[in-house]
């Protein structure tokens, strides 16, 4: 799955609606752009691929007193509010997704309810057990990667992956059992948004002209 898809779901959600400047904010604010694909030509692109699928609904707005052309705002459609659920609650189960989808979830994990997203984490512990009883069937860390030549460096990496990320995903379900954090229902979640046009105080660098 790719990461840019929730990220932008996730972020026009937050403001519950909002341009392509306000989404490329947000996620320069949140370093999307250094541990994900949040590129700005790709923000851009999913927004109007997006709003092609019906996921995002696009409203053209009047241009700014500064002048120039009019403004594009985005919001998420029914359809819309069910692909990022969906692409949440697959991150978050899966042993498999790629790193920049995990933290993605991780980001947006508090829209769920706490039950839910315990199920989900433990759905990925489950997974990782199992992914983990795959390798050793082919693979004995006790043995050492040498017996299978330098190939056997890639098995045992995958252990080393499996072993770390079963310490951190069990070290969050403790965290989150113990209360930690604001969930869907429990009252008002801590939102990283910025306020309008802030400049773009995180960007490493100037991008193309904007799109929306």
């Amino acid at each position: 799955m790719s990461a840019i898809r929730l990220l932008v779901l996730g972020a026009v959600r937050q403001h519950g609606r909002a341009h392509g400047y306000q989404v490329r904010n947000d996620l320069e604010y949140w370093g999307a752009h250094e541990w994900s694909n949040a590129k700005p030509g790709s923000i851009y692109h999913a927004l109007k691929q997006m709003a092609k699928q019906g996921v995002l609904l696009a409203h053209e707005v009047a241009p700014s007193a500064a002048g120039g052309p009019p403004r594009t705002e985005y919001e998420l459609t029914d359809a819309g509010r069910e692909e990022y659920v969906r692409l949440l609650r697959e991150a978050l189960a899966g042993h498999g997704q790629n790193r920049d989808s995990l933290s993605a979830a991780i980001g947006f994990m508090v829209d769920l309810p706490r039950a839910e997203v315990l199920v989900l984490l433990r759905e990925r512990l489950e997974r990782l057990a199992a992914w983990r009883a795959a390798v050793t069937g082919r693979y004995l860390p006790e043995e050492g990667p040498e017996r299978l030549g330098h190939i056997g460096e890639i098995m045992n990496m995958w252990l080393h992956t499996a072993d770390a990320e079963v310490a951190w995903t069990r070290g969050l379900v403790g965290r989150i059992e113990d209360g930690a954090y604001v969930f869907a229902g429990e009252g008002e979640p801590f939102v990283g948004v910025l306020t309008e046009d802030p400049g773009r105080p995180y960007a490493t660098g100037r991008g193309p002209a904007e799109a929306g």
